[in-house]
């Protein structure tokens, strides 16, 4: 595992945030969220609670925003944290031009600094979910839930991890990777479109770290793109991505 992967990860987004602008713009005007890189219906994932009326609501790794938005049109006290002040610039700005009111914080999602037991539901989409590591921020999702607190996260399915090329290039139907002992893949000096540092496991060590932590599993969903979608979208084809899983949810509960 890269050690300076929160560095990287930081600058990386950083120097990315004009090119999110426009589908930020897209994501915060949408009347029904979508999920993932393929546009999953809400109706079909149920991540968010219809009703957010007096719910507390936290992003971990909010990026431009755009769930936190989801959220407060369904009447939630939200507060997004993001480690990109330039993302989060995105975000600021998109808020005050609708007058959404919600927090937004600069820090990382694996150490928030923030109080005990202050939220009713925690989300994660492509934000905490991948881009740190896995040990650190569930644990700090745990903390900040009140007791049988939800948190629903989206991250990249382990299959297609261990199917794309070790150079960067667009994912295909070969085994490229272990999976035994998966930790995740450092994208940063691949020699088709770099990245950061992202961080994914085995089935069986996201269960076994949920137990450790004291989340309970309620579902499990995993993602395809839609029969009607074409082209490639995050190095994934959507021919790969119709007939194997590209993304995953977890839906879990806080116990204790």
């Amino acid at each position: 595992m890269t050690e300076n992967y929160v560095t990287i990860n930081k600058e990386i987004w950083n120097a990315d945030a004009a090119n999110w602008v426009e589908f930020a713009k897209w994501r915060w005007e949408a009347e029904v969220p979508i999920w993932g890189s393929w546009g999953n219906p809400e109706a079909d994932l149920g991540m968010l609670p219809v009703d957010m009326s007096d719910m507390d609501a936290i992003e971990l790794g909010c990026g431009t925003g755009y769930v936190a938005a989801w959220m407060h049109k369904r009447g939630a006290r939200v507060t997004a944290i993001d480690i990109s002040e330039e993302q989060l610039g995105t975000a600021g700005a998109l808020a005050d031009e609708r007058g959404a009111n919600i927090t937004f914080l600069e820090g990382n999602a694996e150490a928030t600094g923030l109080s005990d037991g202050s939220y009713d539901f925690a989300i994660s989409e492509y934000g905490a979910s991948i881009w740190c590591e896995p040990e650190k921020w569930l644990r700090e999702a745990w903390r900040l839930l009140r007791p049988s607190g939800r948190l629903v996260f989206l991250g990249n399915h382990p299959l297609s991890l261990i199917c794309s090329p070790i150079d960067g290039s667009p994912a295909d139907r070969v085994l490229h990777r272990p999976y035994k002992d998966m930790w995740g893949a450092d994208w940063t000096k691949v020699e088709f479109e770099p990245t950061g540092v992202c961080f994914n496991l085995t089935t069986s060590a996201w269960m076994d770290l949920f137990a450790e932590i004291g989340f309970q599993v309620t579902k499990y969903q995993e993602l395809y793109a839609p029969e009607s979608e074409f082209g490639t979208r995050g190095a994934i084809p959507a021919e790969w991505a119709r007939v194997y899983p590209v993304e995953q949810v977890w839906h879990l509960t806080k116990q204790g």
